[in-house]
Formats: structure tokens, sequence, C-alpha cells
């Protein structure tokens, strides 16, 4: 069997350290990648950690250049956040015949704010025989797949919390400033009501982790409401991305809550930071659910944002090429596992291949 063939499209911090793992990994390689501007024509080697020793160059060519027909078993699309923002490359990619794992939160669970453009990529996916997948460490792990599986030792489920306190130091510049990192507090309330002279986000993919957990347990919700506010460092902090200078915002407190029958269910709580451990926060992973039997989750310091969705859409190329086509969720493929050995051997010589 060849080697499982990948293309990357966007080679910024998390595209950059997707190649870096694929590069460490049996039975793969990278045949392309995707970019902009004065990237192109530049090698792949020049924007990686890894150095390119003795192996072949891999140039930065313009999209349509590099994806076409038969071109590559799966593509890593690391561009956006935001489904309607994506959707114009995803459906590229799909109608070229190849498979697409995508790093864009909304895309972990697209139907909860964009149910049209999820319902039609499904469509264009499965008329060209191939499937789609947004996943990442969150959404997409650990606030939302992780609560599930601990539900499945479970009678009953009654309230659920799942809390992160993460840095935000290893995302590169788009998170920075979705997150309004070195902004003053005065700017980011004018953000936060859409006043602002640039969008703020936050987190995004609250509405996406807790839409999938209700689908997963079979609970149907009446409301969904999120809110967030700045985070303040009163000292200087400096991430590889993103700056806050004393009296700025270093980060952002996100809350988010599901209802059922008017009752609180879902609770997420997500502060999050560039730099925290430089003022004494201890970063960690929680799912607290009251039920039979009761769970009590703590995982502590949290696991890496950046290297948890790296790894999460590299570990997750043999479960999108072996599935059925359309659009998946975390909820319609096996649990992700690391890759260890050749990747080939994970992948099905049943599926339907699509020429």
């Amino acid at each position: 069997m060849e080697n499982v063939k990948v293309i990357i499209w966007g080679l910024g911090a998390m595209g950059g350290g997707m190649a870096d793992m694929l590069l460490k990994k049996q039975g793969v390689d990278i045949v392309g990648v995707a970019g902009r501007n004065k990237k192109i024509g530049k090698s792949m080697y020049d924007y990686i950690k890894t150095p390119r020793g003795d192996r072949p160059d891999v140039l930065i060519g313009a999209p349509e250049d590099v994806i076409k027909p038969g071109a590559a078993d799966v593509v890593l699309l690391c561009t956006d956040s935001f489904t309607k923002e994506a959707f114009p490359r995803m459906k590229f990619i799909l109608e070229q015949g190849i498979n697409v794992i995508t790093s864009a939160e909304q895309m972990a669970y697209p139907k909860a704010q964009e149910p049209e453009l999820a319902e039609e990529l499904d469509k264009i996916a499965k008329a060209n025989g191939v499937s789609i997948l947004g996943t990442g460490i969150n959404p997409g792990l650990i606030m939302d797949l992780l609560v599930l599986i601990w539900t499945g030792c479970q009678e009953s489920v009654e309230h659920i919390v799942s809390r992160r306190v993460n840095s935000l130091s290893p995302f590169g510049p788009a998170v920075m400033e979705e997150q309004g990192i070195g902004i003053s507090k005065e700017e980011f309330y004018l953000r936060k009501e859409g006043k602002g002279e640039r969008h703020l986000s936050g987190h995004v993919g609250f509405a996406e982790s807790v839409g999938m957990i209700a689908e997963g347990i079979g609970w149907e919700l009446d409301d969904f409401k999120q809110d967030m506010e700045p985070i303040v460092t009163d000292v200087d902090r400096k991430s590889p991305y993103g700056f806050a200078a004393a009296g700025s915002v270093a980060g952002v407190a996100m809350k988010a809550w599901g209802y059922k029958n008017g009752q609180c269910v879902i609770e997420m709580d997500h502060p999050q930071q560039i730099e925290p451990e430089q003022v004494g926060v201890q970063t960690g992973d929680y799912v607290i659910i009251n039920g039979t039997p009761n769970v009590n989750m703590v995982n502590s310091p949290e696991i890496d944002g950046g290297i948890g969705t790296i790894a999460m859409c590299v570990n997750m190329i043999p479960q999108i090429i072996n599935a059925e086509p359309g659009l998946h969720t975390m909820l319609t493929l096996p649990v992700p596992r690391a890759i260890m050995g050749d990747m080939r051997k994970r992948i099905n010589p049943d599926r339907k291949i699509v020429k």
C-alpha cells in the first residue's frame, strides 16, 4: 500500500506543527502545502521546526495548483475559525474528491450555528464520495468528547460542568486577535458589544461543545447563553504570537450555559490567557458530572492546547479516510488515539476510493 498522502493548507502555528508531527510518523507523506502571498514558492522547511535533511523538498504553492483530484488522501485545513469563512475552501477541497480535516472551531459541530452550511457540506462531500471533519483540542476533545466518554459509565446524568483553565501561548496571531490580547479593557467592552473596530470572539466553540454533548446523551435543549469578561494583567506578558502590557487584556474568561426545560444542565467555564504561570495561575482540565455515579475528573496542568490540536487533527486522519462519505463530527467516528506505528495499518483497504 502506498503511503498516506497529506496536503496542508495554512502553514501557521497549527499547520506548521502538523507538518512537524507528520514528519515523525511512518507510512505518511506530505505531498503538498497550500499558502498565499510571500510564502508561495518557498520551501515548507523554511516555516517549520524540522530540518529538511535529505528529504525531498516541498514547495508552497497556490491552493488551485496544489489541491487537485488524486493529489492526496486528505487535506488538513488550518486557515479559519468560523464555518462561514472556511466554507469556500472546504467546498473547493471536497469538489476535488479529497477528504478534509479542519481545525476551524465551529466545524466541530457546525449545525449548532450554521445548520444550512452544514447540510450543504454534507451534500457536497457525499456527491464527491469523500468526508469532512472539524476537530481540535477544544472543541473536539476536552470540553465535549471527554465529557461524553465519562457519561458512558453513568446510569443517569443530572448536571454537567466542563471547565478548562488553559494557556493561549501556543496559538497563532488569529487566535490572539480573536481573544483581544493586548487591547485595553475599554476596547474589550466596546468590541464585546460590537462597537470596536474589530470583532472580538473570545473562545470559539461553546455552542458547538454544548450541542455535541446534548446530542450525544439525548438531551433536547431549549436555550443557550454565553458571556465573556477580560482577564487584565498587572505585569507585561509575552508569548510567541502575542503581547499584553501591564494593564491590558491578557486573556478572556468565558462561560456558557445550556438549558433543558428552563433548568441549567450544562455549564462551560473557560478562562484562558497567555503565560498564566507567570502570574501563578494553575492550568487544568475538569469534568464534574452530577449523576449516578458522580464524576469528578481533574487533570492538571492542562493538556497543551497547541500540541493537542495538532495531534487531534493528525491522529484523526485514518478515521476520516475510512469514514462513509459526508460531514462528520467526533460523535460519528471512532475515538482518537495516538498513531505510534505505520499509519497505513490504520487504513481500511476495502474503503471506497474515489478516482
